[in-house]
């Protein structure tokens, strides 16, 4: 251990917490990469169990919340980013329940989505673990790659509708296929969302703290 370890401030529980539920949605993410690959059904249940571990953390953050009165950040901004980062895992999960209800097979597009949303929680991770060393240039480095990797991803949503919807015989089985590939498209859009907008709350505390 260095004298700058020995000196250097203790975390801060709310952020530990926050970083905490960041790497859950981080290796969730990297499972539903690994479930987009093969369907696994092993690997949808570790998926779920994430999931479940990222709410109890949420859990701990906002009783902690409740009955604390001094927070690193504005607590309005701690709740948030806490509920954005586990709406991403959430929206995982709920992608991988769709596709084994629905019997759907990744696309493609599926994979290139999930590997972006993937990149984007990283760097989510990463400016969260910043916040904590008021950082605040690499913190917003951060935060632009991840809104950039969220940009990315919408630009491939567009592009699987318009190829889902590109004209092919269409029959009612194709039709109902369609529906159930847009319903994931949609889940996995709706977790880059989350993401962007965990990306904003995370550059309002950088300016609220500047």
């Amino acid at each position: 251990m260095s004298i700058r370890d020995i000196f250097k401030p203790k975390p801060n529980k709310f952020t530990q917490l926050l970083i905490e539920q960041t790497r859950l949605t981080v290796k969730g993410l990297e499972l539903l990469k690994v479930y987009l690959e093969k369907r696994d059904p092993d690997t949808a249940r570790q998926i779920s169990k994430l999931e479940k571990e990222a709410d109890e953390v949420r859990r701990v953050l906002i009783e902690e919340l409740m009955r604390s009165f001094v927070t690193p950040f504005d607590r309005e901004d701690i709740f948030s980013l806490s509920r954005e980062i586990d709406d991403v895992l959430d929206y995982a999960n709920t992608t991988v329940d769709e596709m084994e209800i629905l019997d759907v097979d990744p696309t493609p597009y599926m994979q290139r989505m999930a590997s972006l949303l993937y990149d984007a929680a990283l760097e989510i991770e990463m400016a969260v673990e910043r916040l904590q060393d008021n950082h605040a240039n690499v913190t917003s480095n951060h935060v632009q790659r991840a809104k950039a990797l969220e940009n990315r991803v919408e630009t491939v949503y567009r592009e699987a509708l318009a190829d889902l919807f590109r004209g092919k015989d269409i029959n009612a089985e194709r039709i109902v296929e369609m529906l159930k590939a847009r319903e994931i498209y949609r889940h996995l859009s709706n977790a880059a969302d989350r993401e962007d907008v965990a990306a904003n709350v995370i550059g309002d505390i950088v300016m609220k703290s500047s």
